[in-house]
């Protein structure tokens, strides 16, 4: 998952951060309610852990102004209140869940994937395109049954191609989803990662399934429709 993670003292966001990058997380760091309320609005993440108290702005602002942009990105406020009325507050404003400090860094982990799966509770939570499957859940790919290894990178920017499985994905916006908002935009980054994917899911002459749309980007697919891209 990439992680937006707005907290303003450095040992708590050093310490989430890193406990979240161990578990092949992409995180993003913001130490102020200015910063967090802009990448909260700005980029895509599939979810945001919330400090409640926070400078410039505090998190029940950050929170209001994400959901009023039109993001529906899991929210997880981190407080040192357990005030019901402060609980409250939170949830008025659109929070998914709501945990007081200190709190385990597992728990932490157990919580965001379930507001990850929240949208998708009714539906399959495998993704497929022919004959190549990804579970988020197990982080595991197959492609007729065979496994295939991937770095954290390739798995997180194939799950992102599968989600959207027949939509050209601009370079930018990959860039913008599966790598941190800091990147290099001009570096080759996106089309090493792509020729690593192909390589790999392409093993033993499979049929490719991800295809370069010249000056509009990547789209993943059956055959059939690519070629008719």
């Amino acid at each position: 998952m990439k992680i937006l993670v707005v907290e303003d003292d450095r040992d708590t966001a050093e310490m989430v951060r890193n406990g979240l990058v161990s578990g092949d997380n992409t995180v993003e760091v913001a130490s102020d309610g200015n910063s967090g309320s802009f990448l909260g609005r700005s980029y895509e993440y599939d979810a945001i852990v919330l400090d409640y108290s926070l400078p410039k702005k505090n998190g029940l602002m950050v929170c209001k102004e994400v959901r009023a942009s039109g993001k529906s990105t899991p929210i997880i406020f981190l407080s040192v209140s357990d005030d019901q009325q402060t609980k409250i507050a939170a949830f008025k404003e659109g929070a998914d869940d709501y945990m007081t400090k200190p709190f385990f860094m597992n728990e932490l982990e157990e919580r965001l994937k379930a507001v990850a799966r929240r949208p998708v509770l009714c539906g399959n939570t495998l993704l497929s395109v022919d004959d190549l499957t990804l579970d988020a859940e197990r982080h595991l790919v197959t492609r007729s049954g065979r496994s295939i290894h991937m770095t954290h990178k390739e798995f997180s920017l194939l799950e992102y191609l599968m989600k959207n499985i027949g939509i050209i994905l601009s370079r930018a916006l990959l860039m913008e989803h599966v790598w941190t908002a800091d990147s290099n935009m001009f570096s080759n980054t996106v089309e090493a990662h792509i020729r690593n994917l192909r390589k790999k899911i392409n093993g033993g002459n499979k049929a490719n399934l991800i295809a370069n749309i010249p000056g509009r980007g990547y789209v993943i697919d059956v055959p059939e429709n690519l070629k008719r891209i």
